[in-house]
């Protein structure tokens, strides 16, 4: 079976087997489906998806678990506009529906919480009530409700949500469903009575599926596979579509991990709930490489490859062309939004994702091509490089070391981040098969700036960044290192002890202390934080990081900062009580902030990613693309003034 198969699901046309599936966006306009939504669905179904299913909406107006999550009774026409933006595709629409129940929040509904039983989320601790039978009927009113405006609203189906997040599967759970009447004693029965109200309405023309939590990763009352298989067994009559997941009430981030867990993990439990049912199936599980996709396709009728389609919306036709789509790195720091900042969903590699009413068009042509000078090959540079070939120009791309890809390449190392440098692969590919001239190993120099300004060239700089040096004394005890210098000799920095400076709170310096510990040496991290890897949250990997760390030997120094290094100890003063204390050590790494690469900088038309300030992928990348966008227009003029 080939991803770009088609088939069909209660009597409706389904163009791939590729699923785009529901994940908070943060494009609602109140809690509406807003037209960034439109264009952004319209997008993923133009470049291949078989199905898209929307961002969940609430079906009752007292879940409201993040800001901008939309609600079913204001859907209709964001709904109706998606539907038709999609259809000319052949893609399947499904209108994503569920309640948060306990795992909510109050903050914006001001109500209390709904659970089957009363137990508190691990998360916020909030106690809910216990559902009596008056809010057990709003519930099914509240999906049958939703589920009628949706396929009033021209959508081909609904999807019920009981998944990580969700009321349903906190009925279907010994965790939170402590009930002893018959929502407990049979714990599928609400599920059951829900999807039969929702079946009611939708008729047999479309598409009613399930979003199943198949393991919560708590045997000793949770959702296993066992269990799951025996609920989806019972469900299935009632269903045209089964989509397997993991994650529950103390493991929600196992549904969407990042790429600390191997890619396609849900394979095997697929396989088994496949056993159990006779309706297709879909699976889940970060699949985002196409012969992960063929292999899941040995197992189910449909692959969902959700991060994937945000990476790169045309991942379907590429790949049924043979083309290699943009990899997504499962690194989860844009994708995952649910977020008090209220982040939009994109992709550190396509900055467009979620911007597609904002951005340009990558792949249009102009009119008055010209020349542009690329200064710097890693990420900023070869995407200003690329996204100005594409336009048309002619595009030259000089990089002062011996291979492309700048910061990304040296921070690829370390379990799961080498998926990094697929990304500076692909990049760099994708500047030559665009026809940009690439140079390596090419200094630039004042006279050379000076010359293509003279032939009319557009002068990018992409220069990147330089180590900071340390904002504390320290002397020549021991060998002091930045983070780039120490991730180019893992294996040579010797046995320690090592100490680890981390004033940012972010990936690096847990990568470094982890590939360290791999090689045996002994490794300190000092953070003035109350937690190793504080800003790791974001992309779920906060709790996972600890654990690995902790693992691994690596001695944590919290809320602590560096006073001086002097004589083979680093001196560190505590946050709160001002107490010294000393570590030993024979290297020091330092994670702070680099410093922007200035060099020649007044030469430059346009200056963008780290050589402005050194930030995160995300807006390398970004300023790489809006620095193609700005070469678009640069040349419409008949002459450009040159100074």
């Amino acid at each position: 079976m080939t991803l770009d198969e088609h088939t069909t699901l209660a009597g409706r046309f389904v163009r791939s087997r590729v699923v785009f599936g529901p994940h908070e966006t943060n494009l609602a306009v109140g809690r509406s489906l807003s037209d960034r939504h439109r264009a952004y669905y319209q997008r993923r179904a133009e470049g291949g998806a078989g199905i898209v299913v929307t961002e969940v909406a609430s079906v009752l107006e007292n879940d409201w678990p993040y800001e901008r999550a939309p609600l079913a009774s204001e859907c209709g026409p964001g709904w109706q506009s998606i539907a038709a933006a999609c259809a000319p595709y052949g893609t399947l629409v499904l209108a994503g529906l569920g309640h948060t129940g306990m795992q909510g929040s109050s903050a914006y509904s001001q109500s209390v919480l709904w659970g089957p039983s009363r137990v508190a989320d691990p998360v916020t601790r909030e106690l809910p009530m216990a559902m009596g039978q008056p809010e057990i009927d709003q519930l099914i009113a509240g999906f049958r409700e939703a589920s009628a405006m949706a396929i009033a609203s021209e959508m081909d189906g609904v999807e019920l949500d009981a998944g990580p997040r969700s009321i349903l599967r906190q009925f279907l759970s010994g965790l939170t469903n402590t009930r002893q009447d018959r929502y407990g004693t049979d714990r599928v029965a609400l599920v059951r009575e829900i999807i039969s109200a929702v079946c009611e309405v939708v008729g047999s023309d479309h598409v009613v599926s399930l979003r199943l939590s198949c393991d919560e990763e708590a045997s000793w009352a949770g959702l296993t596979p066992d269990l799951a298989a025996g609920f989806a067994r019972d469900l299935s009559p009632l269903l045209d579509l089964l989509v397997v997941v993991r994650g529950g009430l103390y493991s929600s981030e196992g549904y969407r991990p990042d790429f600390h867990c191997p890619p396609n993990f849900n394979l095997d439990l697929c396989r088994e709930i496949k056993a159990a049912v006779s309706i297709p199936v879909v699976v889940q599980g970060s699949v985002v490489d196409i012969a992960d996709a063929h292999a899941a396709l040995e197992v189910a009728e449909f692959v969902e490859m959700t991060r994937a389609q945000i990476a790169d919306p045309d991942l379907v036709v590429k790949a049924a062309r043979g083309d290699r789509p943009r990899p997504c790195v499962l690194c989860n720091q844009t994708c995952l939004v649910r977020d008090p900042r209220n982040p939009v969903v994109t992709c550190v590699g396509n900055p467009s994702a979620g911007f597609e009413t904002v951005d340009p068009d990558e792949r249009e042509q102009i009119s008055t091509p010209g020349a542009v000078l690329v200064v710097g090959g890693g990420p900023a540079g070869m995407e200003a490089a690329r996204i100005s070939a594409v336009a048309g120009h002619s595009v030259t791309l000089v990089e002062s070391s011996s291979k492309f890809g700048g910061m990304i390449r040296t921070f690829a190392r370390g379990d799961g981040r080498s998926r990094f440098a697929l990304l500076a692969q692909w990049l760099e590919d994708e500047c030559r098969r665009s026809g940009v001239t690439m140079r390596t190993g090419a200094a630039v120099e004042a006279q050379d700036l000076s010359d293509a300004r003279s032939r009319g060239e557009l002068i990018v700089f992409a220069t990147g960044s330089a180590a900071r040096p340390p904002t504390y004394p320290v002397d020549d005890s021991v060998r002091w290192l930045d983070a780039s210098e120490a991730f180019g000799k893992l294996t040579t920095v010797g046995p320690g002890p090592v100490a680890l400076i981390d004033p940012l709170g972010g990936p690096i310096a847990v990568a470094l202390a982890e590939a360290l510990a791999a090689e045996g040496v002994s490794v300190s991290i000092v953070t003035p934080d109350s937690i190793v890897g504080s800003r790791l949250g974001a992309s779920g990997d906060l709790v996972g990081a600890n654990t690995r760390i902790q693992q691994a030997g690596v001695t944590r120094v919290l809320a602590s900062r560096v006073i001086e290094i002097a004589s083979g100890v680093v001196c560190v003063e505590h946050a709160h009580t001002g107490e010294r204390s000393q570590l030993e050590c024979e290297v020091v790494i330092d994670c702070s902030h680099r410093l922007p690469n200035e060099t020649l900088k007044e030469a430059a038309d346009i200056q963008v990613g780290d050589s402005v300030a050194p930030r995160t992928v995300l807006e390398s990348i970004r300023e790489g693309r809006f620095a193609g966008f700005t070469t678009r227009t640069s040349f419409n003029s008949a002459e450009r003034a040159i100074s």
